[in-house]
């Protein structure tokens, strides 16, 4: 199945997810993929600064990660293109005009937004606007 390109519809069926766990975003210097395995990460991006962790808050404590924020992963369940466009836009407007930062992540089939732990019932009521 293609993902979905017509914003309209994607708003619509976006069917926002609030996820129970709350994250954390970490750097590792000099890190590589596969380095910190045990912290078992959601989401990973490697910068030129370090490898970037997202990873739940209680293993990050556990394990003595530094973060700075604790965010709540709200998901987009529509089946989003890659080649979309259009959607990234219309959620971090909606959060902006209502001062809520959004971190977006874009998976293969959706997209995910961490926000902060709280803003997060706000924004999550926020996005349920898009589908009514």
């Amino acid at each position: 199945m293609a993902g979905e390109k017509n914003i309209k519809k994607l708003l619509r069926s976006m069917s926002p997810k609030l996820d129970k766990d709350t994250f954390v975003f970490c750097s590792v210097k000099n890190g590589k993929y596969g380095d910190c395995a045990e912290a078992m990460p959601i989401a990973s991006y490697m910068e030129e600064e370090g490898l970037t962790l997202v990873i739940n808050k209680e293993v990050a404590d556990r394990l003595g990660y530094v973060y700075e924020g604790v965010f709540k992963c709200i998901t987009l369940e529509v089946y989003s293109s890659l080649e979309s466009v259009g959607l990234t836009a219309a959620v971090s407007t909606k959060l902006c005009e209502n001062n809520i930062s959004a971190n977006v992540f874009a998976g293969f089939y959706h997209d995910h937004i961490f926000v902060p732990l709280d803003m997060a019932s706000e924004a999550y009521a926020l996005l349920l606007d898009f589908c009514s």
